[in-house]
């Protein structure tokens, strides 16, 4: 498959409390972006573990975007400093494991961050055409499971 013809899957975890109400606003100001990215609420980003990434990449996503208050900001008090860490040794491993570790970033972002949320979603989009479809997905027959990514 050429990259021109590519259209990344971008899986973006959001914060329920700042990242999500950014990416609700940018529904409610009518701001576009494509449609091949799954929005994931989360209760905070601090919960979010290095296996739901790896799982994530697993089961067919081109790249992911993790989204969390802005530093110092955040309502469980360092949750997004603790997902900071985890996005960090997720690039360091696929680094090491002879992947791109562009595939995966962290952004902080206020509740009221609207085009700036768009804008970055955007920017991860043209991220991953450049990079092209993850070696990672799973080669063989899907399963429904998979195919809800």
């Amino acid at each position: 498959m050429s990259n021109e013809n590519f259209e990344p899957r971008l899986i973006a975890f959001c914060c329920q409390y700042c990242s999500y109400s950014a990416a609700d606003l940018a529904g409610s100001m009518r701001l576009q972006y494509p449609p091949n990215v799954r929005i994931v609420r989360t209760p905070c980003t601090g919960r979010l573990e290095v296996e739901f990434f790896m799982k994530a990449f697993e089961r067919g996503a081109d790249g992911i975007l993790v989204a969390g208050c802005l530093e110092g900001g955040c309502h469980f008090t360092e949750g997004n400093l603790l997902a900071k860490g985890r996005v960090g040794y997720t690039r360091k491993f696929l680094s090491e494991s002879g992947l791109e570790a562009e595939r995966i970033r962290m952004i902080n972002i206020s509740a009221a961050g609207a085009r700036p949320f768009v804008d970055y979603i955007n920017e991860m989009l043209a991220t991953l055409k450049t990079l092209g479809p993850s070696p990672l997905k799973r080669v063989g027959p899907s399963t429904n499971a998979e195919n809800r990514i």
